[in-house]
């Protein structure tokens, strides 16, 4: 009885497909291939909703619609199917897909959700709304490593929810914040998305990656000012922790000092090297305190030289200019200097009959040189054959690099002007949970933005860097390795047949002239650039509350994609865009799928309906989210174009 609503719901909208299908072709005189392409879409969406496997279905309709299309012959049909097929297997991109899988299981299976959730809660206790914030900041961390939503959004179930809800947290701001922050793993690379609308779209996944990061920061900050501001504007849903709940517990040789939790940890950790006062705590040990101290100046001072050097140094091979082979290098010989401007007339030249490359030392005019020799060469700007490094050492800094070193710099030093003991002690959790992600994901990340690796290379770094995250919090086992290659291998899988099963049917609906009566049918209505974009991204958004991401990414992407040229958009801007849009498929009932993976999880007093009241808000957010992008593209575009153009 409780679900039915939601079937109703979702009968409603299939009889709304039916009908359309039906009426578009009665209201056809003449029923074409094309309109039989529509019938087939229409079909595929309603099979898909009544539940029949996504990849199985885009294949049978295909297959089905491409016989009729070639008039019932069977060779043709299979030949299709068989080249489809095979180009799908021979796209070297989807490679990185069952890597990057298998990096997010190893890591989930290492249980580092627990220590994480509970250091950032610690580290933003005296946030409004602490628990909310850590739950969607261990999220962002963690469905960034694993990328697999499921996973995120059940093990945050387990351990978020009940927390949230002992504190006195509201139902639906916990459910909320918790799938939410579950889904941000389609968006921020390592991205399987991004890679299969890379592959479908024919764009780099580099520069999606490059693009997608400051997007999917964005979109998580915006969560997270979200649930502060409502902790602000209503106490009652996100009530401040206790005093008791904020209390951080000092290892025994801290106590011994004697210390005290808010006591300045830096001036007592140097005064208990003194004397003969704490011998009871071994030297040792203050000396690895004091190490854990010093780490972030040092890791700050290091980033900041070794950044400086290469914003500043200028790029050799652009400051060189490569003198002519045969050019005289004493052209001007009346100057009596050496190296010399060459000659501004007459460009390339032969060089001149006398005085060019002679025997030495044969005649007269090799004198000259041999005395102008020594003589010190041109220090100007356009000395040809001169390093621009000799004539120009450094190079301005970008102002990015002063912005962005002028905050971590303030960071760095409020973490010293109020670093207690209790502050030290959640530093050091942070150490064993929080910075180890966030190096795997930077590692993986920085490999394929600057170039040093393919996705597909980052991607086996990635999961090596899995196994020894896992093999160092002791969890390696071959039981944990055997589920995580099994669980790789079943949802690649499922990723490979579905993209089969699209490249499939995107041929048949080619065939069937469907593509081409979709152009006809926009292009006729006379579209502005905006107005195309709002249009395309409103039927995303419609289609995220039926369908899941991966089936409008392979169905409904080469309908979009060909038009993308006529308007003039960039598909990688289109992609981002797509990306955000996309988060709604995990939010948007019926088939909001986050929402079923926390019901699984949660307390009976939990109800569904609440889980959706829940992530309505999150929704707008994400509307936002994609307004400020198309308002500001250089969110997303920025680092592509820095690092790429």
């Amino acid at each position: 009885m409780k679900m039915r609503k939601e079937l109703w719901f979702g009968f409603s909208i299939m009889a709304l497909v039916v009908l359309s299908a039906i009426v578009l072709l009665l209201g056809v005189e003449n029923i074409t291939n094309g309109h039989l392409g529509l019938l087939m879409l229409s079909l595929v969406v309603v099979a898909i909703m009544l539940g029949f496997p996504t990849a199985f279905t885009l294949m049978g309709m295909g297959m089905i619609f491409t016989w009729l299309a070639y008039e019932r012959d069977t060779t043709r049909t299979l030949d299709l199917m068989v080249q489809s097929a095979y180009k799908s297997m021979t796209n070297d991109v989807l490679i990185a897909i069952p890597l990057f899988v298998f990096m997010g299981y190893l890591v989930e299976r290492a249980n580092l959700i627990e220590k994480l959730f509970k250091s950032m809660h610690l580290a933003m206790a005296r946030v409004p709304g602490s628990l909310a914030v850590a739950t969607l900041v261990t999220c962002t961390v963690f469905a960034t490593a694993t990328g697999i939503v499921g996973a995120v959004v059940t093990l945050m179930g387990l351990l978020a929810l009940p927390t949230m809800l002992r504190a006195g947290y509201s139902t639906s701001m916990a459910a909320g914040a918790i799938t939410a922050g579950g889904c941000l793993g389609i968006l921020i690379p390592p991205s399987v998305l991004l890679i299969l609308y890379g592959a479908t779209a024919g764009v780099s996944v580099v520069q999606l990656y490059a693009g997608a990061f400051f997007p999917g920061l964005m979109l998580a900050g915006l969560y997270v000012g979200y649930v502060i501001l409502m902790a602000k504007i209503k106490p009652a849903w996100a009530p401040p922790l206790s005093a008791a709940e904020r209390q951080v517990a000092l290892p025994p040789l801290t106590r011994e000092l004697p210390a005290t939790a808010q006591q300045y940890a830096p001036m007592r950790l140097l005064a208990a090297l003194k004397g003969q006062r704490n011998a009871q705590v071994p030297t040792g040990y203050l000396l690895r305190q004091l190490a854990v101290v010093v780490l972030p100046g040092m890791l700050f001072l290091l980033l900041a030289a070794s950044s400086w050097q290469a914003v500043t140094t200028p790029k050799v091979q652009e400051q060189f200019e490569i003198q002519p082979i045969g050019m005289e290098s004493g052209s001007s010989s009346s100057s009596g200097t050496g190296l010399a401007e060459p000659p501004i007339e007459g460009g390339l030249q032969e060089p001149p009959t006398e005085g060019g490359l002679q025997e030495p030392p044969g005649s007269e005019s090799s004198a000259p040189v041999a005395a102008t020799a020594p003589a010190e060469p041109e220090t100007g700007s356009n000395a040809p054959g001169v390093p621009a490094a000799s004539q120009a050492e450094t190079q301005p800094a970008p102002t990015w690099w002063w912005i962005g070193f002028a905050l971590l710099g303030t960071c760095t030093a409020l973490f010293y002007l109020f670093l207690s003991f209790a502050r030290l002690e959640i530093f050091k959790m942070l150490l064993g949970s929080f910075f180890p992600l966030v190096v795997l994901i930077l590692t993986v990340l920085g490999s394929i933005v600057f170039g040093l690796a393919t996705p597909t290379e980052a991607a086996a770094m990635g999961a090596l860097g899995g196994f020894v995250l896992a093999a160092a919090y002791k969890r390696l086992s071959i039981d944990v390795v055997k589920e995580s290659v099994y669980l790789t291998a079943k949802t690649s899988a499922m990723v490979c047949w579905l993209f089969v099963g699209s490249a499939i049917f995107s041929a048949a609906f080619a065939l069937l002239g469907g593509q081409e009566l979709i152009e006809r049918w926009v292009l006729s209505m006379n579209l502005s650039k905006i107005e195309f974009m709002i249009l395309s991204q409103v039927v995303i958004f419609l289609l995220g509350w039926p369908l899941e991401w991966t089936e409008i990414i392979v169905i409904f992407m080469p309908i979009f994609i060909p038009l993308l040229n006529h308007f003039g958009v960039d598909p990688l801007f289109f992609g981002l865009l797509v990306a955000l849009n996309l988060q709604t498929a995990f939010l948007s009932p019926p088939v909001a799928m986050s929402a079923f993976y926390l019901k699984g999880v949660a307390p009976p007093s939990v109800t569904l309906n609440q889980i959706f009241v829940g992530m309505m808000p999150f929704m707008g957010i994400q509307i936002l989210a994609i307004v400020l992008l198309y308002i500001w593209p250089q969110i997303g575009l920025w680092l592509p174009q820095l690092l790429y153009k």
